[in-house]
């Protein structure tokens, strides 16, 4: 049965996004396959960092092309169903544009360093006299105000330290870890997009605005939150455990049939403790007293993992997953990024989506991630390819603005906006052969295109 179309939720909202990298990113990509319509605003010397390879994925095909700014893995999965406009925020010509355009506009976000907004008189009391209802997001490292940090430049792989995570991340007796690429960045990102789904909600309730400011760090610290309660209430601080719980017995990370194949398995009561030893075929281990209960299995944590290795080993990952589920014991395969994009629960739920480029794009179709949770009355989806740089100058500038044509011409000559880098060296692409070198990848499919199915 279709979803019933009564509009999508954020149809009629216009966001300026003037934000670079992740978080903001991805938050109005979100929005805008949500119905919001979305305009990418950076400037011709300042481009989006994730359009370079490296920084931004790989390129399609591997091949930068001649437009490589338009061609990064990253960029085209964080600017999807958006608008671009190209604008020199540094030449006040341009930041007049930027003020007209936020008198027609509903959302404003932002995240360079406190200073900046200020500086230019864009800063959210600079805004309000533009337009008194607007809604402003800003996205910092420490936040604004008068904190001794606020200053600060700040990204994701700094953050992790300052809230905590990278204390509680690696093995025992190891350093301290990142969790992943940019994790707070998306932490950030869906905290972003409460906060201003709540500031719509206002003003469609007051018709009044307000600033959001998102400080990373201080996102990150509530993922966090459980460590620091253990500290207030018990004295505790956590420590680093790997892939290990502090509860549960046995837990981890188990090798599989083939080269770097794993399955995670998590055992939390007695009865699935039951359950996995009748699976291994021995049932009597449950009986043992040193495994007989939680605490039990917890001190002899090392002895158990050698016995589960031994059976887990030499077998396929995904058939461990269900014949562990099956008998209700948590389980799943650890899957890289062929995997994820081949998996059948992932293609069922229409997690993964088609997005056709036209031609002239020379990137054919390609599967991009969706979201993460589905409405049952809306179909949300991505609604187009992410733009080219600058593709949508004419559209809002002289379409929407009523600038003249030969301002237009004018400003291109300045290098003021542009559907290139200023000057075409910014940011250059780096080969797939050395991002193997830097360890960014680890290696490279040339098989990927026929396993992925994106090609008929």
């Amino acid at each position: 049965m279709q979803p019933h179309q009564i509009g999508l939720p954020f149809e009629g909202i216009r966001i300026l996004d003037s934000t670079y990298i992740f978080a903001l990113p991805y938050a109005a990509g979100i929005m805008a396959d949500h119905g919001a319509e979305v305009l990418k605003i950076e400037g011709p010397a300042h481009i989006e960092g994730v359009r370079r390879g490296g920084q931004g994925g790989l390129y399609a095909e591997g091949d930068p092309g001649d437009d490589w700014w338009n061609r990064g893995g990253i960029y085209n999965l964080l600017n999807r169903s958006k608008y671009s406009l190209t604008l020199d925020m540094s030449n006040e010509k341009c930041r007049d544009i930027f003020r007209q355009l936020v008198k027609i506009s509903d959302v404003v976000f932002e995240n360079f360093t406190p200073r900046v907004m200020r500086r230019w008189e864009l800063d959210y009391p600079n805004l309000c006299k533009i337009r008194p209802d607007i809604i402003m997001v800003s996205n910092t490292g420490y936040g604004h105000g008068d904190g001794p940090y606020s200053s600060y430049p700040g990204v994701a792989s700094a953050m992790e330290p300052t809230h905590g995570l990278s204390n509680l991340t690696g093995y025992v007796g190891g350093n301290p870890a990142r969790a992943g690429i940019s994790y707070v960045d998306f932490v950030a990102c869906w905290t972003a997009l409460f906060a201003v789904s709540a500031a719509l909600r206002r003003r469609e309730r007051t018709g009044k605005g307000q600033w959001i400011d998102v400080a990373m760090y201080q996102a990150g610290v509530m993922n966090i939150s459980e460590y620091l309660l253990d500290y207030v209430a018990n004295g505790n601080l956590g420590e680093r455990i790997g892939n290990r719980h502090r509860f549960r017995a046995p837990q981890g990370v188990y090798p599989a049939r083939g080269e770097d194949r794993w399955i995670a398995i998590s055992v939390g009561t007695d009865a699935e403790w039951q359950a996995l030893c009748s699976l291994i075929g021995k049932p009597e281990l449950a009986k043992e007293p040193r495994f007989a209960n939680n605490a039990e299995r917890m001190k002899n944590h090392d002895e158990l993992d050698k016995i589960i290795s031994e059976w887990t080993a030499g077998r396929d990952r995904y058939q461990l997953m269900e014949e562990l589920q099956q008998v209700g014991i948590p389980a799943g395969p650890v899957l890289d990024a062929l995997d994820l994009h081949v998996d059948p629960h992932y293609r069922d739920r229409g997690f993964l989506e088609r997005v056709v480029y036209p031609q002239d794009r020379k990137m054919g179709s390609r599967t991009l991630i969706g979201r993460p949770w589905k409405l049952s009355k809306q179909d949300v989806k991505v609604r187009k390819p992410a733009p080219k740089m600058g593709e949508d100058n004419h559209k809002y500038l002289v379409g929407l603005l009523g600038m003249e044509p030969n301002e237009l011409e004018e400003l291109e000559k300045e290098g003021l906006i542009s559907d290139a880098p200023v000057p075409a060296s910014n940011g250059t692409p780096v080969p797939d052969e050395e991002l193997l070198k830097l360890k960014i990848v680890s290696r490279l499919d040339p098989e990927y295109q026929k396993r992925l199915g994106i090609w008929e």
